[in-house]
């Protein structure tokens, strides 16, 4: 009687179950594969008993650093410990000469690696942190026909090599790579649930990068320090404040909505689209609730956009007024507020965590001057906000290469502003 094996998959996995010279998973933790590929590599050696694999980090001091414990892991879940022996540092097959092995790529020179010709596969993990060395070494190295080199990873930098390799311009044409997080893994426990819920309401940093798989920022450059994630409603009598920055070739058109509680700015609605047609940005601004009953300030660099707005729907719509420094008050404007972020505004968090102070290409050293990119929602937050600032009148902080977050006393007052 045949045996067959069921194994319960996730549906992000079902691309990576074809044949492909490269298969890659990238995204934040909690996502599910490191498990997905160690089951994929035991069903791989169950089904041809002479296939050899090498899983391989950057630097493995030791198998504690290597994936062989959630392999044994695995192997034992599903029951196929009459296809295995598991060795010290190897894991063999029983009815073949098969083979799973753990190295580090440290410590291999073209001359050494080339002990792994005759593999079938290798598994890179934690592949943020494979130099290019090593990177260039493995790929030829692994060659045997219908050989297929594999890639789980956290990003760390976009300039990483296993990045640009898979997600950069020009991707190799035989690759299936993912991205996968938290969100897709039914099997999420609840105890990393509850770490990932802290994170995202007291580190937003942490939490895009570690759960949400997005590269690392400079936080010493980083401008907004101010700000959380959390979910909220807007109160029935709140007044909403709306501001829109308008895209052109490559840039996104943008609406932003917020309200202002005390020393709290609440921003609870955005709309992001790039290359969006003047005749179509009435129906993307219908996106945000009741954004035609608001005033919306606008950039002024597109009176023909806000004429036309005017004239389809939006007859409170205004122009913002610009100045020598307007960029910069209306920056330390947002910084001396406590910034709330609704989940959903995906590309306000995005832009949040981004936005940063220019550095000395040489130094490093951080520079008094605003970088003119990641700024779309920004821009159109600080016309938002406008009438506000110039309502009250607040003294430019002076600049620190690390910002700072207010304290606001629990007794401050919850006038709407």
């Amino acid at each position: 009687m045949t045996k067959v094996l069921q194994l319960k998959t996730p549906e992000w996995s079902v691309p990576l179950l074809g044949a492909s010279r490269y298969k890659g998973a990238w995204g934040g933790r909690g996502s599910g594969k490191s498990h997905m590929f160690a089951e994929l590599m035991i069903e791989a050696h169950i089904m041809n008993q002479k296939r050899r694999s090498v899983c391989v980090r950057e630097i493995q001091k030791s198998l504690n650093q290597s994936v062989k414990r959630l392999l044994e892991t695995k192997i034992e879940a599903m029951n196929a410990g009459a296809y295995f022996e598991v060795q010290d540092a190897v894991i063999k097959s029983r009815k073949a000469d098969g083979a799973i092995i753990f190295q580090g790529m440290q410590n291999h020179t073209a001359d050494s690696i080339k002990s792994l010709e005759g593999y079938d596969c290798a598994w890179v993990e934690e592949a943020q942190s494979l130099s290019q060395t090593s990177l260039d070494l493995l790929r030829p190295t692994i060659r045997k026909p219908d050989s297929e080199l594999w890639f789980t990873w956290n990003p760390r930098q976009e300039s990483d090599p296993v990045d640009f390799l898979l997600r950069g311009p020009t991707p190799p044409k035989d690759a299936t790579v993912i991205k996968v997080n938290f969100t897709s893994n039914p099997w999420f426990p609840q105890v990393l649930r509850d770490e990932m819920e802290y994170d995202k309401r007291r580190d937003p940093d942490k939490y895009q990068h570690v759960w949400q798989g997005s590269y690392l920022t400079n936080s010493s450059a980083r401008v907004f320090k101010n700000w959380t994630i959390d979910e909220f409603e807007a109160p029935p009598d709140a007044i909403h404040r709306l501001g829109a920055d308008w895209g052109f070739s490559v840039d996104p058109t943008t609406l932003v909505r917020c309200h202002i509680i005390g020393r709290t700015l609440y921003i609870d609605h955005e709309v992001y689209m790039v290359g969006c047609e003047i005749v179509n940005t009435p129906e993307l601004f219908m996106q945000v609730p009741e954004s035609e009953k608001w005033p919306i300030v606008a950039d002024s660099a597109r009176p023909e956009t806000i004429s036309h707005m005017k004239r389809n729907g939006f007859p409170k719509i205004m122009t913002a007024v610009k100045g020598p420094k307007s960029v910069e008050e209306g920056i330390e404007f947002l910084k001396n507020y406590d910034i709330v972020v609704h989940p959903r505004c995906i590309h306000t968090i995005d832009e949040l965590m981004l936005y940063s102070y220019k550095q000395d290409p040489l130094t490093g050293r951080i520079l008094p001057v605003l970088e003119d990119k990641k700024n779309h929602v920004i821009d159109a937050l600080r016309y938002a906000c406008e009438g506000v600032r110039r309502a009250v009148s607040i003294k430019p902080a002076t600049f620190r290469p690390i910002a700072t977050m207010h304290k606001w006393s629990e007794n401050s007052s919850k006038m709407r502003i």
